[in-house]
């Protein structure tokens, strides 16, 4: 069985049916040619690798209840281990802190993506079986538009320590909890999806593109037509073992209130997950 994650281009008129079916058949998709700026993106990753390396990135420390700032190495770990990811990262939302010194490029970068999973979002819907469309509480788009709970997560992936707890890694295998997940491609390779057989397959990380792969809550409204697919970041090898790595996904979640089919409500969902992976 072949594991088919398609890149998709942003620009062409089956643009839509592509991306979705790559989205059912592994639960991820690559989107090249889209509009978001490449320049942009490189001037986020340049302003973030400045505040990872900055000791100040301690006097904005995370809120537990509203899941906002910075989150020290190790602070995160997957649903299934209490092993700690090797990461640290800060979670930037527009109604948030914008650390002291960061230029617009962050909130900017923000806007965009979120415009572009809007427009993503509308392509999945159009290819969705007519009984799933009938069954949503509203078009997926308004789920999001606006919402506060949408978030963008900077990952700094230090060099591996010498010392490394034995099973850590950069991220352990896991499932995303919102709709979507857009990842403008890191600045380093590492990711890898699961397939139906346990197999491994690495994520393309070609300069200029975006990888978006679908979260459980999206698997809910569209009651598991469309996966929520395992996926892990590894820890290099050799000389690249020293080497830092940072990614910043765009975590698209629906406003608290979107229903879910097994009755609880979108928030009531986000706040169990953020127990399991240890973030409450």
């Amino acid at each position: 069985m072949s594991f088919d994650l398609l890149t998709v281009d942003y620009t062409q008129k089956d643009a839509p049916e592509k991306f979705t079916e790559s989205l059912r058949q592994t639960g991820f998709a690559v989107v090249k040619n889209h509009p978001v700026s490449a320049e942009l993106i490189d001037h986020v990753y340049s302003d973030w690798k400045k505040f990872f390396s900055d000791e100040k990135k301690m006097d904005y420390l995370f809120d537990k209840q509203i899941q906002e700032g910075y989150f020290p190495f190790k602070s995160e770990n997957a649903k299934y281990t209490n092993v700690k990811d090797l990461k640290e990262f800060y979670h930037y939302f527009p109604w948030g802190r914008l650390p002291q010194g960061m230029s617009q490029h962050t909130p900017e970068l923000y806007q965009q993506m979120s415009m572009l999973a809007g427009t993503l979002l509308t392509w999945i819907e159009s290819q969705l079986p007519l009984s799933i469309q009938k069954g949503l509480s509203m078009p997926m788009k308004d789920m999001i538009t606006g919402s506060k709970r949408t978030l963008m997560r900077i990952l700094n992936y230090p060099p591996i320590p010498y010392d490394v707890e034995e099973n850590a890694v950069r991220a352990a295998e896991h499932e995303d909890i919102g709709m979507l997940t857009l990842l403008p491609a890191a600045t380093a390779k590492g990711l890898q999806v699961k397939d139906s057989q346990g197999q491994w397959h690495e994520v393309p990380c070609d300069y200029g593109t975006i990888v978006v792969n679908t979260g459980d809550t999206l698997t809910a409204i569209t009651q598991h037509y469309l996966p929520a697919t395992t996926h892990r970041v590894v820890n290099p090898q050799g000389e690249l073992a020293q080497q830092a790595r940072l990614s910043m996904p765009l975590f698209l979640h629906p406003h608290d209130e979107v229903a879910l089919p097994d009755g609880r409500t979108a928030v009531e969902y986000l706040l169990q997950r953020f127990k399991e992976i240890g973030l409450t």
